[in-house]
């Protein structure tokens, strides 16, 4: 399977960076062909310009400024994103990433003014991520990360795929106890893809 894997932390001792290359490693050892786009050794810009605001809606050229990561994207047949929640929401970086790639003509489309979903490549999502705060005081804020990928991308891919979110609260207080249990899950969660 063609699995785009897209990470976005920048600090590379960090446990989030254990697994974005645990899970390189483990999808590779399975025989999937893995393009990897690591958002912040990229140097990717996260800031949508005023000229691609203004064409944003001209599907003839919106994708010009990120056409390398949108041919990625529909190239791919699963997406799997490790990142960390900052703030209750994702890192900016990869914030600016959906802004900017999931474009009209690329993840939907607009018919008579409605927007219908076009991403149809992706047949399974696995978002992998850790949360600073408990899984309490998330679902208090209302978790929007954990909606955006439960509702918005999964109504953005193939009709009926499978999204999968694994997240390690409380991240502030974990242990090597906990973290461990938490890569078994991810490790199997791979597996399955």
């Amino acid at each position: 399977m063609r699995i785009l894997l897209v990470h976005a932390h920048p600090v590379a001792s960090s446990f989030n960076a254990s697994l974005f290359r645990m899970s390189l490693d483990r999808l590779t050892e399975a025989g999937h062909e893995v393009d990897v786009i690591d958002l912040y050794q990229d140097g990717f810009d996260p800031v949508m310009s005023e000229a691609e605001r203004l064409t944003y809606h001209d599907t003839a050229i919106n994708r010009q400024p990120v056409e390398d990561y949108v041919e990625r994207l529909l190239a791919a047949q699963a997406l799997v994103l490790v990142y960390p929640v900052w703030n209750y929401g994702y890192p900016a970086i990869l914030k600016g990433w959906f802004d900017r790639v999931f474009l009209p003509g690329v993840s939907f489309g607009l018919v008579g003014g409605k927007v219908q979903p076009t991403l149809h490549n992706i047949e399974k999502i696995l978002v992998v991520t850790s949360y600073g705060g408990s899984r309490f005081r998330s679902w208090l804020m209302g978790d929007p990360p954990r909606k955006i990928a439960n509702r918005m991308l999964r109504a953005t891919i193939k009709p009926g795929a499978p999204v999968t979110y694994l997240a390690h609260y409380a991240m502030n207080l974990s242990t090597p106890e906990t973290r461990q249990a938490f890569m078994t899950r991810v490790e199997r969660a791979l597996d399955k893809i």
